[in-house]
């Protein structure tokens, strides 16, 4: 879908009313449009961040208790402004709250370590100079470059933005931290708790009755679920890696369980077992930690058994596309409140990158869009850079000001849509996909390519399909532990151990089924959803079916652009809500992944099945090609539940180019690949 802003309606959009400015600051500067840096304006905004602040100081209190209509208690810890001496300043201000499951006291730990006299200092100035691009540890220098980036102040405490004039509350979410309750991972009476908060905030002595959201992944998830529920008082929201569909990004992506949700789960439901130390000994006084502990022992371990039990029967709904799911995903459509949202092609959340955006029901300019080429754990870094958007706190700023305080400083006009494109360079402009691109359909040929001698069978990708009938077999294996899949499966993290696990496919590509186009002689620009229908057979009754589309560089290079998978069963579509390009091509393939829906797999003989893959945005430069691979799994990004992996058991998978049937990627790209007829997009 595309969105476009007229320059023209960029100078006659009306500003907020006065009810809706409680104060006013001038806008100065221009916003070139492209200029992902923001330009003048941009340097205001770091300029306001990084310069002298309103207050001096903060207040924290990390003891407060807000009691939700049922009676449960949440924790939280407010943040305002204090003068030089420490003490508490008494005009209301805007509030900015955070709702997080991961623990106030991992929060003030951060908190703490990055505002240390000494040690604050050096940690920020690491993260900002020390850069080994190039060398065995860039991936562990990308890693550590987010501090600079910015998303920690988004996380968690955000001491200057407290001190040019707001408050902050960050709330243990229900049966997390030291908040009572039964932990609901994002459900409705958590939900709930969310517009309960923002009213309790809003009437508070120290807020001004104006509140926005922010966080990052699962903070952001719930600010755009509070959000759809329109509270009064929610006026901006900043959501840095959120999610609109958690079934098809994580959960059990083309109908396969991720390995990353049962580590996820643990990991918090260790965290809700650790008592804050800020308030222990006061709890205990007041009989708050034994009902703490009383509910902790009611819920050990949140949806592990759940989880375990699916895993291992099939039989809970939770393993399949439910009701469950359905009340948790934000209705990213009812959304009022201005939102900004940030993602990264490689996410955890990838397809919700481009999706909450294309989703939000307002003009461009009151929406933003930030996608980056990364993981999850490295969200912001490089932003700040010299020809990156400016840093995540400086943004974050910049949008709360505007909406929240009225002031006129030209962020509605940045973007809107703000993209690192593959294999190029940071892009701003009015829309994504981006212009230039058009419906491309590429075949997948048995015939040699002289480019991926290394992978199980070489093919070609090209504009016609394959003359005759040919069966190509391909076997699962391991070689998934070491790829850009691993990475993205353990949010980023593998990328420390260097380029196999992020930059370079060629490993992974030993056990793939290969199909390469010709190079390219100019910059071609890949932008939005793509599809790959593959014409496959296995012995067994189910199979597993991972891709990759790849830019393959002169030297042989071959980084992984976007991935998907499918397991044989899920193959009914939902035509509804899967989108086609204006000939009619389907692009995004939205599959039913529900038990009803599941189809029978026969033995040996050929089905048709699409594979979606996750929108992104990349160019080919000149001397570069366009990749197909092929998998029979991808471990541990996919996972196969027992009785699916029993009906799979001692399987021979097989790609079958049939020139009557054949199997081709569709995608949006520029003419420096080929054409399609449209004869050949009737097929």
């Amino acid at each position: 879908m595309t969105y476009q802003l007229d320059p023209a309606e960029r100078r006659a959009r009306p500003v907020p009313s006065p009810s809706r400015r409680p104060t006013e600051a001038p806008h100065f500067g221009t916003l070139p449009l492209g200029d992902p840096t923001g330009g003048a304006d941009g340097i205001r905004w770091r300029e306001q961040v990084d310069g002298k602040q309103l207050y001096p100081r903060v207040a924290i209190d990390r003891d407060v208790s807000i009691t939700m209509s049922d009676g449960v208690i949440l924790r939280a810890t407010v943040i305002r402004p204090a003068n030089r001496f420490g003490q508490t300043v008494l005009t209301p201000y805007p509030a900015i709250v955070n709702i997080n499951p991961y623990n106030r006291a991992a929060i003030d730990f951060i908190d703490q370590a990055l505002h240390a006299p000494v040690l604050g200092k050096a940690l920020h100035t690491a993260s900002a100079s020390i850069d080994a691009t190039g060398t065995a540890l860039e991936g562990l220098t990308t890693l550590t470059q987010t501090l600079s980036g910015g998303v920690f102040d988004v996380f968690g405490i955000n001491r200057n933005l407290v001190r040019s004039g707001y408050v902050q509350v960050v709330v243990d979410v229900r049966g997390t931290g030291a908040s009572h309750g039964k932990w609901q991972i994002l459900g409705p009476r958590e939900q709930e708790d969310s517009v309960e908060i923002i009213d309790w905030v809003s009437e508070q002595e120290w807020c001004d009755g104006t509140v926005g959201l922010a966080g990052w992944s699962y903070s952001a998830i719930n600010s755009l679920q509070a959000a759809d529920k329109r509270p009064p008082q929610l006026k901006a929201v900043f959501a840095v890696e959120g999610c609109d569909d958690i079934v098809r990004d994580i959960y059990i992506t083309g109908g396969m369980p991720s390995a990353f949700i049962p580590v996820w789960l643990s990991a918090v439901n260790m965290l809700k077992w650790v008592p804050n130390p800020a308030n222990i000994i006061r709890d205990i006084a007041r009989g708050h930690a034994l009902k703490w502990a009383v509910d902790r022992v009611k819920s050990p371990a949140t949806e592990i058994p759940s989880l375990l039990w699916g895993f291992l029967t099939a039989r809970d709904p939770r393993i399949f596309d439910d009701p469950y799911f359905d009340e948790r995903d934000p209705i990213v459509d009812r959304i009022e409140a201005p939102t900004f949202t940030v993602g990264a092609w490689h996410d955890l959340f990838g397809r919700s990158a481009t999706g909450v955006y294309e989703r939000l029901n307002m003009e461009p300019g009151r929406k933003q869009m930030i996608v980056g080429d990364g993981y999850h754990l490295d969200v912001g870094s490089g932003y700040g850079g010299k020809f990156a958007p400016p840093r995540l706190d400086v943004l974050e700023r910049a949008w709360f000001d505007r909406w929240l305080k009225g002031h006129r400083n030209g962020i509605e006009f940045y973007g809107p849509v703000t993209m690192l494109q593959q294999g190029g360079a940071w892009t701003a402009g009015q829309n994504f996909p981006r212009p230039g691109v058009a419906p491309k359909r590429l075949y997948l040929t048995p015939d040699t390519s002289s480019t991926a001698d290394h992978a199980v069978h070489d093919g070609t990708l090209g504009s016609a399909p394959a003359q005759g009938l040919s069966s190509l077999h391909v076997r699962s294996d391991t070689r998934g532990l070491r790829s850009r899949d691993m990475t993205q499966v353990t949010a980023g993290a593998t990328m420390i151990l260097g380029a196999d696990y992020a930059k370079d496919a060629r490993f992974q590509e030993r056990g793939a089924l290969s199909f390469t186009t010709a190079p390219v002689t100019e910059a071609t620009p890949i932008s939005g959803a793509m599809n790959l229908r593959l014409n496959v057979a296995t012995t067994a009754h189910e199979a597993i079916w991972a891709v990759t589309v790849n830019d393959v560089a002169p030297d042989g290079t071959s980084t992984v652009l976007t991935n998907g998978a499918l397991s044989a069963s899920n193959r009914a579509l939902d035509r509804s809500k899967s989108t086609y390009a204006s000939d009619g091509s389907l692009l995004s393939a939205h599959h039913y992944l529900s038990r009803k829906r599941k189809l029978p797999v026969p033995a040996d003989e050929p089905v048709r099945i699409d594979v979606d893959l996750v929108p992104t945005d990349a160019v080919l430069q000149p001397g570069h090609r366009l990749r197909v691979d092929v998998y029979a799994a991808s471990l541990p990004r996919y996972l196969t539940v027992v009785p699916d992996l029993i009906k799979a058991r001692g399987r021979k998978q097989r790609l079958v180019l049939d020139p009557d049937h054949p199997s081709y990627l569709t995608l949006l790209a520029g003419e420096g690949l080929s054409a399609v007829t449209s004869e050949a997009a009737r097929i």
